[in-house]
């Protein structure tokens, strides 16, 4: 998950994916250019977050948790 430290829809994404079981690695854009290249190349040249990158390698930008769940199993299910 591509945060900022900053940002309250990352907040409140992290909170729900730990609710659901979901886990997930944090990687904050402003910190990382790499990471901030990797969300400019999944939204148009913006550095929109949270942005989500699947296990298989798709990016969901603001996602909701009911995008997630859909495809992403909690832990030890």
């Amino acid at each position: 998950m591509y945060t900022t430290v900053w940002c309250g829809f990352c907040r409140r994404l992290k909170a729900q994916l730990e609710r659901a079981g979901i886990a997930f690695r944090e990687v904050d854009i402003e910190h990382d250019p790499q990471a901030a290249a990797a969300v400019e190349s999944a939204n148009g040249g913006n550095q929109t977050v949270p942005t989500v990158q699947l296990p298989d390698g798709s990016m969901l930008t603001n996602p909701t948790i009911d995008q997630i769940t859909a495809v992403v199993p909690a832990q030890g299910s």
